[in-house]
């Protein structure tokens, strides 16, 4: 299909509907029009030729004491110049032989009897037509059919050029194309002012929940027409129906945190209190931490999935570096790491804090405890409104092997099981960012040791 309404916005469709409607009543209304007005021409120049048939008729009616000395003289010099478009002619129809008396500018010629086509008259008697004289012009014709007594019965005609109907409607047409033009190009932008005046609340509704989405506002603000009132409620429920369930889900989810992670605290307790060189102790600790880890990892995922979908959740880049910042490097305080970060502070992370501090401090975790001195954070900088949020994260650490960059994302992998940890740091920050719709990289960094590469959608 050449026309798919549905790649056309709301106000493209009635911009386009109203043009075209628009566009339709104007030809018509000027097809009627130049029709209308054709016709009032050509009954202004029949008018003409009639008063001259009336004259002809009166001279053969005329009785022979008022008779004039020549019939046909009415006081119009084109009917005596040759070929000048403009003739008359009377033929008697009764007698032997045809009497035919012409004007002069006929040059002996004769004009065609309408009498004799099936062109039925008027109301007033009179045939009309367009013929072709005896130059080949365009004429237009009027006869009619008058009987005078004992003088007999005639055909009186009288024909001039139709230049005169013809250039009267073209410069009607040339007039009404003008008028219609501007009155289309008036009509237009009247369209657009109404299009833009009428489809503003829906504007101003798609902005209010843009501001929700980006947490400038809990709620959708604002009055709206009575067509649009009630589609503002329902988003307003909507988002309170969302936010409901969001709480119910982080109750949830800590109820079960907390239900899993004491008995397995008990358990831990139990088996460092349990005396002795057994094997049951040793294998108790290492299993259950390894299930506390994993249940803290799919208590994250758990959470991180319910709070991605959250509306409104919008979280300030800046601040939040500078509090993670503070606490690590309490942290490695003995090995005087220095960490600090350039971003800007208009930079934004659409979704939660928590997730968001999450994923960070996971990378500063990996960054502070292997720098030798300093850890950097920064804005990569791009000219692509939508690339989102970028972060790299870079220390001065001995780095990765690049065959390993891959490896080291993977659930669980560790490359120095001499370093504390359980290996979810980083698969936790990978999930997390491919909630959001984000990704994580690990690249060689200019300092010399290890760059994170974290994209993150951005308000």
């Amino acid at each position: 299909m050449l026309f798919r309404s549905h790649r056309y916005s709301l106000g493209a469709r009635l911009f386009i509907s109203a043009a075209v409607c628009c566009a339709l009543v104007l030809i018509l209304a000027g097809f009627g029009l130049t029709t209308f007005y054709r016709r009032s021409a050509e009954r202004g120049f029949d008018e003409r030729l009639s008063v001259y048939i009336k004259e002809l008729i009166a001279d053969l009616a005329a009785p022979p004491e008022t008779e004039r000395q020549a019939i046909g003289d009415l006081g119009e010099p084109r009917f005596d110049l040759p070929l000048s478009g403009w003739y008359w002619q009377i033929i008697r129809l009764d007698g032997e032989r045809p009497i035919i008396r012409a004007s002069r500018s006929l040059v002996g010629g004769q004009l065609p009897k309408l009498l004799d086509q099936p062109i039925a008259p008027n109301a007033r008697g009179l045939r009309e037509s367009y013929i072709s004289g005896p130059d080949d012009r365009s004429l237009r014709i009027l006869e009619r059919e008058i009987d005078v007594g004992e003088d007999g019965r005639f055909t009186v005609a009288v024909a001039a050029p139709s230049d005169e109907i013809d250039a009267d409607i073209r410069d009607f047409r040339f007039a009404l194309t003008m008028t219609f033009v501007l009155l289309g190009l008036a009509l237009v932008a009247s369209t657009i002012v109404q299009v833009r005046f009428g489809l503003r609340p829906l504007v101003r509704l798609g902005a209010a929940v843009g501001m929700v989405r980006t947490g400038e506002t809990p709620r959708i603000v604002g009055e709206y027409p009575p067509d649009l009132a009630p589609l503002a409620g329902e988003l307003n429920q909507l988002i309170d129906a969302n936010h409901e369930i969001l709480d119910r889900a982080r109750t949830q989810v800590g109820n079960l945190a907390h239900a899993l992670k004491t008995p397995l605290s008990i358990m831990l307790n139990e088996a460092e209190a349990e005396t002795g060189d057994g094997l049951l102790p040793q294998t108790v600790k290492s299993q259950a931490a390894i299930m506390r880890d994993q249940v803290q990892y799919y208590l994250d995922r758990a959470r991180a999935a319910a709070l991605s979908g959250a509306l409104g959740g919008v979280t300030e880049v800046g601040p939040s570096l500078d509090a993670l910042i503070r606490t690590f490097t309490k942290i490695s305080q003995g090995r005087g790491i220095v960490g600090r970060h350039s971003v800007p502070s208009r930079a934004r992370f659409r979704g939660e804090k928590q997730d968001f501090e999450e994923m960070l401090g996971n990378l500063l975790d990996n960054a502070f405890k292997w720098a030798e001195a300093t850890v950097e954070i920064a804005l990569e900088p791009s000219k692509d409104p939508t690339s989102g949020l970028v972060l790299l994260i870079d220390d001065d650490g001995p780095g990765l092997p690049d065959a390993a960059l891959a490896d080291v994302l993977k659930r669980g992998r560790r490359l120095d099981e001499a370093t504390p940890g359980s290996g979810l740091g980083l698969s936790i920050v990978v999930d997390l960012a491919k909630l959001y719709g984000g990704e994580l990289t690990l690249q060689r960094s200019p300092m010399g040791g290890l760059r994170a590469r974290l994209v993150l959608p951005s308000v």
